[in-house]
This record gives structure tokens, C-alpha cells and sequence, in this order.
């Protein structure tokens, strides 16, 4: 099972790093079109729309790698906080649902509850 752990920290670590890109990408669209409108108003709408855009991304995408840099140490936390990821990512059909239920039948496999629970013990 530590090839899956590591396969299921792989993902996240994958997926955080896409949130941030698009994150950043909205960020650079949103901002640009108002700066190339030349209009002051549209400049300040789309700099607010694009940075809560971003942030709300990269928000999201900061647990995502933090809990997969965790299950690459096989800290016990980490198992639990990617549990929870995985368990909201199950509505993103049909990535997300794939992935979380992957991340499921890993992370509540006996053998990685062991696995787990004796780095915690040592």
C-alpha cells in the first residue's frame, strides 16, 4: 500500500499545483482585460473579481499540497486531513469523484491505517 499512499500523494500534489496555476491564470486575465480597457472602473472590477478568483484557488489548493507533503513523511494528520479532501472531492464528477474514491480505498485500507499508525507509534 505505500505505493498507493504515495501514488494518492502524487495526485494532490498534482492538483494543488494545478489550482495555483489557474489561479494565477485568472488573475493575469482578469487584470489584463482591465488594464487593456483603459477604463478606471473596469480596471478596479476586474483586479477585485480576479484576486478574490485567485485567492479563492489558491486557498483551496494550499491544504491539497500541505496534506500530500504530509503523506510522503506518513505523518498521521496528513492521512486524516486527505480523507476529508478526498471526501469533498467526491462532487467534482466525474475527476474528482475518481479521485476521491481512490483516495478512500487507500487511506481506510488496513494496511495503511497500520502503516500509519506505527510511524505515529515510533
Amino acid at each position: 500500500m505505500e505505493k498507493h499512499v504515495t501514488l494518492v500523494a502524487a495526485i494532490y500534489i498534482g492538483f494543488g499545483a494545478l489550482c495555483i496555476l489557474i489561479g494565477m491564470s485568472v488573475f493575469v486575465a482578469a487584470v489584463g482585460g482591465g488594464i487593456l480597457s483603459g477604463d478606471p472602473q473596469a480596471m478596479a472590477l476586474t483586479s477585485t473579481v480576479g484576486t478574490t478568483i485567485a485567492g479563492f484557488f489558491i486557498v483551496l489548493s494550499v491544504p491539497e499540497i500541505i496534506g500530500s507533503l504530509g503523506l510522503l513523511k506518513r505523518k498521521s494528520w496528513a492521512r486524516i486531513l486527505v480523507l476529508i479532501l478526498a471526501a469533498t472531492d467526491l462532487i467534482f464528477i466525474p475527476i474528482g469523484t475518481a479521485i476521491g474514491v481512490y483516495s478512500i480505498w487507500v487511506l481506510l485500507h488496513d494496511e495503511t491505517v497500520r502503516l500509519f499508525s506505527q510511524r505515529s507509534e515510533s
